[in-house]
């Protein structure tokens, strides 16, 4: 099995998610999220704004914003690059490449020394910490050379065994699902 075709399966098996088993998973996710030391003693959260099929990162973000952290969220500069911007309200976003919500152009750049803690998407994961994203390496490219914890957001009935990676890929520091911290 590639990449290629474990996006295909995982992409299969989002399609058969009931709306309560992910409203459920989303707000257990969320819970262990808040409740991670790391997420606490962080001043700069770097996150992704969630689409409707992704983990709902709603509630981290504005609790972030509720605890006085600072919240830094993607754009893409170019393709395959992308750069972290501050945001400080829901108003500061707008639809940007592919549909997603993107820091506006007056949000100021967060650089990753700043930043404390990640919050990353992905399509699916495995238990050792292995990431599978939608295979345009925007993440694994803006992490080469960071140094900050990073954690993917991943619902139970999506984890694959193993995911298959590649040397350039970070695997994360966590895999937060549900039911575990991985």
């Amino acid at each position: 099995m590639n990449k290629h075709t474990q996006r295909e399966e995982i992409r299969r098996r989002i399609k058969k998610l009931t709306p309560g088993y992910c409203l459920i998973s989303d707000k257990a996710i969320c819970l262990s999220i808040l409740s991670l030391p790391v997420y606490r003693n962080a001043s700069c959260i770097f996150c992704y704004v969630s689409t409707v099929k992704e983990v709902d990162t709603h509630p981290i973000i504005q609790d972030a914003w509720t605890s006085g952290k600072r919240i830094a969220v993607p754009r893409c500069i170019s393709e395959g690059i992308m750069d972290a911007f501050e945001i400080r309200s829901w108003e500061d976003l707008t639809n940007g490449k592919y549909q997603i919500p993107e820091p506006k152009a007056h949000c100021a750049l967060v650089t990753p020394p700043e930043i404390d803690f990640a919050i990353l998407p992905c399509l699916s994961c495995d238990r050792k910490k292995n990431r599978l994203g939608h295979g345009g390496g925007y993440y694994d490219r803006y992490l080469m050379n960071t140094t900050f914890p990073a954690a993917a957001v991943c619902r139970e009935q999506i984890l694959l065994d193993h995911v298959c990676h590649e040397p350039h890929d970070r695997p994360m520091d966590m895999v937060v699902t549900e039911i575990a911290t991985y």
